[in-house]
């Protein structure tokens, strides 16, 4: 959903998850960080595993109660959030689906609900569709104008996207509606907005996943500017309140290979993959075995063994494989594959990962169209401005490769341990400022 270097940001769904966003009653002022915790790490799901089975006792009693069989459903979709298992989904589903046999009609709770499954399941135009029935149902629900943002976000819609963050705003100003008013800043290329509203997010967030999606974003944000300190500065205090948590063990990997130490990113990349093999972290690791000298084969078959195990759902074929397919020379895969996602899903980024798709193939008049539209809002992308400027390299527009070249290397030095180097030798050859 909502990620971004992340090609979509991992949205906030649910209750715990551009044109100027202005009023809501939010008032931008001095920023507080919470506090370092000192306490024992506790479980981040303790409190909603508990309130899975009081609910889950309570409806055994009262299997009429519609709100309790909703509020059951959404609790399902958020513990598959934050422990990364789809198999809260079928839970999430039956309840969902109970609540709204219950009661049919004005039910935002589970429409709501089953939006927010639909778009952790890459599912965007059938998450659009529940969450306009949530809002038509309940005009004050700020979870369904969250999951009404995700939506159209990933559907390419942001003018749409950025009504209804805003209506969130108006309605909740809180870890999640900060959180996505922030990505379309930054998809949008407004840096210092996309900062400081996620601060804004860090500062009203309370939930431990909360706190950690704030901090993960905020060091994102930074290394995707080149800011290595800063990324480590909100990495640390991350690891510091969940030792051990995935996509911060894997970015802070990704500060550790540009700062030339490839063992230490090793090793949190393959504590990352142990606990999380998503594409996105074995390419990662694959990509550093490789600049540190040692074979990326194995890790290459386990990315595509994974996407053929049955329940491979759609995140399997989604842009992180698309690319994967891309910068491996498997240009018909990577071509088919995107096709199909910006089918589904015509968001900027899919753009550029379609457009690297097409380069892969050799079909580069093509790819310079999907190229300029994955940039269209003014992202500030490095890994986007070095595929068009090998796109136009291949067209033979050398002066706009340059350009290209050197806006990728002036926004991150870093973006890539893969690509960097490859963009600033091009560079040179292009007689520009290495």
């Amino acid at each position: 959903m909502l990620v971004r270097k992340r090609w979509t940001r991992p949205a906030l769904v649910i209750t715990l998850a551009a044109a100027t966003l202005v009023g809501a009653g939010v008032a931008l002022g001095p920023l507080r960080k919470p506090p370092a915790e000192t306490a024992a790490p506790v479980s981040p799901t303790r409190d909603l595993d508990a309130y899975v089975t009081r609910t889950s006792v309570h409806l055994a009693d009262v299997p009429g109660d519609w709100q309790a069989w909703a509020q059951l459903g959404l609790a399902h979709v958020q513990l598959a959030r934050i422990t990364y298992d789809p198999g809260h989904y079928p839970a999430a589903e039956k309840a969902l689906r109970r609540s709204l046999t219950v009661r049919p009609q004005r039910n935002a709770a589970a429409l709501t609900g089953l939006g927010a499954l639909a778009a952790a399941r890459h599912n965007f135009r059938e998450a659009a569709g529940f969450a306009e029935r949530a809002v038509a149902a309940d005009h004050y629900s700020a979870d369904a104008y969250g999951v009404l943002t995700d939506a159209y976000v990933e559907l390419g819609r942001y003018p749409e996207a950025t009504r209804a963050v805003q209506r969130m705003l108006d309605l909740r100003p809180d870890t999640g509606s900060f959180g996505r008013a922030s990505y379309l800043f930054e998809l949008r290329g407004n840096l210092p907005k996309a900062n400081e509203l996620m601060r804004r997010a860090l500062d009203v967030a309370v939930d431990p996943a909360d706190i950690t999606f704030a901090l993960t974003h905020l060091a994102e944000l930074a290394f995707n500017a080149g800011d290595l300190g800063t990324a480590t500065g909100y990495l640390t205090e991350g690891l510091s309140r969940r030792p051990g948590e995935p996509a911060l063990l894997a970015d802070r990997a990704k500060v550790s290979a540009a700062r030339g130490d490839l063992d230490a990113a090793l090793t949190d990349l393959r504590a990352a993959t142990a606990t999380l093999p998503t594409v996105d972290h074995l390419v990662t690791l694959a990509d550093t075995l490789e600049a540190a000298g040692r074979s990326r084969t194995a890790t290459d078959d386990l990315v595509r063994v994974s996407t053929r195990l049955p329940g491979a759902g759609p995140s399997t074929t989604d842009i992180d494989l698309v690319l994967f397919h891309a910068d491996r020379g498997e240009g018909a895969a990577a071509v088919a594959q995107g096709r199909a996602l910006l089918a589904a899903r015509p968001s900027v980024t899919v753009e550029t990962a379609y457009a690297w798709a097409l380069h892969s193939a050799g079909r580069d008049r093509e790819a310079r169209k999907h190229a300029d539209r994955g940039l269209r809002l003014g992202t500030r992308d490095a890994r986007a401005h070095y595929y068009r400027a090998m796109i136009r390299l291949e067209l033979g527009d050398r002066a706009g490769a340059r350009t290209d070249l050197t806006q990728a290397l002036r926004i991150n030095p870093h973006f890539s341990l893969r690509y960097a180097p490859k963009a600033r030798a091009q560079l040179a050859d292009l007689d520009g400022p290495a």
